[in-house]
């Protein structure tokens, strides 16, 4: 059982029966009194974030928590459909589990799924993602040289900020963490 001075920045920890994820958190000494820290914490079921102040030497529950590597296969509606590559068992995740993370789900791609008591309750994505622009305007020539940006829609209908000389068709390699363009990996 992890105590307050095991506390960082993604530690699994329940409370209430819940699984919850840390935001931040910050020690506090104050002049008068006891040592305590504040945190912020995600709930992993809901996406729910809630401030929580534990003392100094608390400990606190571990999540009973496993993680799965899955493929994304497809949307049905509101839900997104995984699937266990080795045994073939299909998962079902609304929308609202897999948060901002779905404009980076591009069919086939490998997620990590994380398993709460059995039931599916969040998605981990792939820290990058190659994905091809489908639409962006025309790089004209000469541009390039003042290395300025252009909005582009990718193929998974997120938006994206690109160097002028990109096309459509190009495949490029995206962080999911900030949504930014890191390289052109393929040219169209």
């Amino acid at each position: 059982m992890p105590s307050t001075s095991d506390f960082r920045n993604g530690l699994k920890i329940e409370m209430d029966g819940a699984p919850y994820i840390m935001i931040e958190f910050q020690h506090v000494k104050p002049g008068k009194g006891g040592a305590f820290v504040r945190t912020k914490l995600k709930n992993l079921k809901t996406g729910r974030v809630v401030e929580k102040t534990f003392r100094s030497g608390e400990s606190v529950a571990s999540p009973d928590i496993n993680q799965k590597e899955m493929q994304y296969l497809y949307r049905d509606g509101e839900m997104y459909v995984f699937m266990d590559t080795s045994d073939y068992e299909q998962t079902s995740l609304p929308k609202e589990n897999i948060g901002e993370g779905v404009k980076w789900l591009k069919e086939e791609s490998i997620c990590d799924i994380m398993f709460h008591n059995g039931e599916a309750i969040a998605v981990e994505l792939p820290t990058f993602v190659e994905l091809s622009i489908a639409k962006t305007d025309p790089g004209v020539k000469g541009d390039t040289a003042a290395g300025g940006s252009k909005p582009a829609e990718l193929e998974t209908g997120a938006s994206v900020n690109v160097p002028l000389f990109l096309n459509e068709g190009d495949v490029l390699k995206i962080d999911t963490r900030s949504g930014e363009y890191i390289e052109r990996v393929k040219t169209a």
